[in-house]
């Protein structure tokens, strides 16, 4: 009777086995096949950055991957404590997008230890040995900052100097602060027009911008021309605190900023804000196929670039439909 028993149990168990396999979809979706991927995101600090995780997500999947996916909350320490736990549940493949780009040589060799690829997206870091990460997909963030500034030179053709600049800088260390104020600086020094009187940090949040807005209004009073923002979020913001100074945004100071979100285009379409640089952060897709390709072993480019323009106030009202983000 034992013997019966087992061999029945076992033809059940054989049965039941092939009705689940048939279902590649299922199995993919429980782990099985699946390419398993830590991903740890600066943060949520604006719409940007909103909608460079949402294009993530939707991109890293069930059933063809397995998504771990981590906040640092804009710290550093967080991010590295969230790479270390996916070496630990030795995950297929680690994807990042950096707070700072310094002080990753030693969790990175880690992960090159434990044969684990990582790719960085959106910020890049600055390491001894660059075979530490196999390729990096972002925006090219000097040349984000030169566009900023020849959309500038352009505007100010006719207009008598000097053209007093206030700087709304990004996260203090970080990738796009560092890289746009340097293309910025690259196309306007050398013109005397231009002058760079007040720069500080907003950390890229709104709250933080229209605060240190406030603060240059009150240092500069009305000798301020333009506003150079390092992103969107932090211009709206400053848009508030022009505004309750009594001055009028996009006339009696210029705005230019970065990342090309819905807001921007609004801001723009009530005249309060003159230009925005497009920084794309539907980098998903494009994520998804090198993680295929890093993770299969395929030889990868070590620098991916995303195409980006450059819209006025005059393009704000037909573009704006067009805008995912």
């Amino acid at each position: 009777m034992r013997q019966v028993l087992g061999v029945a149990t076992l033809l059940c168990a054989v049965v039941l086995a092939g009705c689940s396999g048939g279902d590649d979809a299922q199995g993919a979706a429980a782990g099985g096949g699946a390419i398993t991927v830590g991903f740890s995101q600066v943060g949520a600090e604006s719409e940007w950055r909103t909608a460079n995780t949402r294009s993530v997500k939707e991109a890293l999947a069930a059933p063809e991957f397995n998504l771990k996916f981590s906040d640092a909350q804009q710290k550093q320490e967080n991010q590295i404590k969230a790479l270390r736990s996916f070496i630990a549940q030795r995950v297929d493949v680690i994807a990042f997008s950096p707070v700072v780009e310094t002080g990753w040589d030693t969790v990175l060799r880690e992960a090159k230890a434990a044969n684990i690829p990582v790719v960085l997206t959106d910020r890049a870091v600055n390491v001894s040995d660059d075979s530490l990460y196999a390729t990096f997909i972002g925006s090219d963030f000097v040349e984000e900052g030169r566009r900023a500034a020849q959309w500038l030179v352009g505007d100010s053709e006719g207009k008598a100097g000097p053209v007093r600049i206030v700087e709304l800088q990004g996260t203090v260390g970080s990738a796009p602060a560092n890289d746009r104020m340097k293309g910025f600086k690259e196309v306007i020094d050398g013109d005397d027009r231009f002058r760079i009187v007040r720069s500080q940090s907003g950390d890229f949040t709104r709250a933080r911008g229209k605060e240190v807005m406030e603060a240059f209004l009150k240092a500069e009073g009305r000798n301020i021309d333009v506003l150079f923002a390092h992103n969107d979020d932090m211009a709206i913001g400053a848009i508030q605190a022009i505004e309750e100074a009594g001055l009028k945004p996009g006339s009696d100071i210029r705005i230019v900023s970065i990342d090309g979100v819905r807001g921007a285009f609004e801001a723009m379409k009530a005249g309060k804000l003159n230009a925005t640089v497009e920084c794309n952060p539907l980098l998903g897709p494009q994520l998804a196929d090198l993680i295929r390709d890093v993770h299969a072993g395929n030889e990868v480019p070590k620098r991916v670039t995303v195409d980006e323009g450059v819209f006025t106030q005059e393009q704000a009202e037909a573009e704006l439909p067009n805008r995912g983000y």
